[in-house]
């Protein structure tokens, strides 16, 4: 009867193999690697030939035909063989546990140890209430962590050395007439002079028993949005304008936008700001139009629909219209040229950044760098239009957003090796693209597992500030809209020339309890690593600091939040 036994061991990462067993000639005191495990960070067990990669079995196997009679003669035998086997894998589970490293006892990260491609010359390679101080405590899977921040921090400092924020090169009128030559033919290039928001009147062809919406891309897509629809239709052929035989409709582009940044607060600001009297948004709060729709993206991962054209993004705005309607016709019979106050607003966050769509419908240039940017459209319609931002720390607001949109498996730990691998994958493309052409590389953004991207403030700004000037924008952090929400409604306020309010309307404005709030659920899970923290801080530190500079404010370096 033979019984054959290996068991290799590695009780160290950072000192590999230099403990091991053998259980059929002792321990080896070389140092060289285990050719059984080939460096990889397990616990291997060979059993009679077979490998076994754990920890509590142990599996013992006989040759021939045996009886109870030569299994009992097997227990005396070799009995203490099994004992010796025992206290050996014991020892061994309890040195992991010990050293704080059981949670590589089991699951083997390839983050860990050094596994970072790196400089080559070096290496061979969300909402108010969400803002609070965070209490952080110590943890076995944080000090693992720490062994890895050498390599990570190497990555970081490749990136931040290739950082370079250059002005992009503007496109001309007519190249943007080229690529949206129908929304050319719909949106004119004047508006009404007595209306504070971008609005005209076309002419309406249909019957009386037409649907405006029938074809609407939002209502065939989305059924959410239909009961929006039905009561539009209810009350549309009462705000049509008839002249001549003809009817006209009243149709309006947004004053005034809310651009950015998702999980910064930007539905609670909507939710604040469209109790206003005054203020009149979108029938969906988020279209998503500019940046997403009129491509046919409704998720990049299911590909691309049919895109939704400029009518169906503007029939969102059909009731603010019908206000806006009835204004002007009753002042035109007293004050012809009195001003309707009425302003709309739009407030899809991903307005300021999101140009994933520009490889599918842009040509590419040799760069890398798309040609068109959203901001571009919109200027050409809209040169005065109001750009409202609102920011915070974008080390807690991609902890916020991974909370938000990850769908199974959340922790700490998680997100930790998200980031280090996001991290990973954005330096790989800063070694051969641009920083513009890689913070709207499509491809690299679907990659990451963590939309580390969204938090560069200062590469998106200062593209806006290319085709806008700084007087067009409000730029307000959480932060400060969290500690001080009266403050903030006010400047909003202000910068839009709204009117004053009633003592009861603003108090209803300003008390409310906050918007989109982080889940119970997710508030469970407690904050990220401050291991992670430190390590979002150095990436971010570089963007922080030019947005700061542009914007003269040293609050937006987030340097103490």
């Amino acid at each position: 009867m033979r019984h054959c036994i290996n068991c290799c061991v590695q009780l160290f990462p950072e000192d590999t193999h230099k403990q091991q067993v053998a259980c059929q000639g002792g321990p080896h005191h070389s140092h060289q690697a285990c050719p059984t495990c080939k460096g990889e960070n397990k616990i291997l067990f060979r059993v009679d030939g077979k490998q076994m990669n754990l920890l509590a079995v142990l599996e013992v196997r006989t040759e021939g035909n045996e009886n109870w009679g030569g299994f009992l003669r097997f227990r005396k035998g070799k009995r203490c063989s099994l004992v010796f086997g025992l206290i050996i894998m014991t020892l061994v589970m309890a040195s992991y546990i010990l050293s704080g490293a059981h949670q590589e006892l089991l699951i083997s990260s390839p983050f860990h140890y050094g596994g970072f491609p790196s400089n080559p010359s070096v290496m061979d390679g969300e909402n108010p209430s969400d803002v609070k101080e965070h209490h952080y405590q110590p943890s076995v899977n944080n000090i693992s962590y720490v062994k890895d921040y050498p390599s990570i921090k190497l990555i970081i400092d490749s990136i931040a050395a290739r950082i370079e924020f250059t002005t992009r090169q503007l496109p001309d009128l007519q190249d943007l007439k080229r690529q949206e030559l129908h929304m050319f033919s719909v949106i004119p290039s004047k508006f009404l002079p007595t209306s504070k928001s971008p609005c005209w009147y076309e002419e309406f062809s249909g019957r009386n028993t037409t649907d405006p919406y029938l074809t609407n891309s939002y209502v065939l897509y989305s059924k959410r949005f239909r009961s929006t629809f039905d009561a539009l239709r209810k009350v549309f052929w009462g705000h049509l304008s008839h002249a001549q035989g003809k009817h006209f409709r009243l149709r309006c582009l947004p004053h005034f936008y809310i651009i950015g940044q998702p999980k910064c607060g930007t539905t609670d600001l909507y939710d604040r700001l469209r109790l206003h009297p005054e203020v009149k948004f979108s029938a969906i709060k988020e279209p998503h139009w500019w940046t997403r729709k009129r491509f046919g993206i409704v998720r990049l991962r299911d590909g691309l629909r049919d895109r939704y054209p400029v009518e169906d993004y503007l029939d969102l705005f059909d009731l603010a219209a019908h206000q806006i309607h009835q204004g002007l016709q009753a002042a035109s019979a007293e004050q012809p040229s009195k001003m309707n106050k009425i302003i709309i607003g739009e407030a899809s966050a991903s307005t300021m950044w999101d140009n994933n769509a520009w490889t599918f419908f842009y040509d590419n240039s040799t760069d890398g760098e798309p040609p068109f940017l959203t901001q571009d459209f919109i200027h050409a319609f809209q040169p005065e239009a109001k750009l409202i931002v609102m920011l915070r720390d974008p080390v807690e607001r991609l902890y916020s957003d991974y909370l938000y949109f990850a769908s199974s498996n959340k922790s700490a730990d998680d997100f930790h090796e998200k980031v280090t691998e996001a991290l990973q994958l954005f330096e790989n493309c800063m070694l051969d693209y641009s920083l513009r052409a890689c913070v709207y590389n499509n491809t690299l953004n679907n990659a990451m597992p963590v939309r580390l991207q969204v938090g560069l403030y200062a590469v998106y700004l200062l593209d806006w500030l290319t085709v806008f000037s700084k007087e067009q924008f409000l730029i307000l952090r959480l932060e400060d809209h969290a500690s001080n929400v009266k403050y903030t409604m006010h400047k909003v306020f202000q910068f839009l020339n709204l009117g004053p309010l009633s003592e009861k309307q603003e108090a209803l404005m300003t008390k409310n309890p906050a918007s989109n709030t982080r889940r119970p659920e997710d508030r469970s899970l407690g904050p990220m690593w401050p291991i992670t923290q430190k390590i979002l801080r150095e990436f971010y530190g570089p963007f922080n600091t030019k947005l700061a500079q542009v914007l003269d404010d040293e609050a937006f370096a987030w340097k103490t939040t």
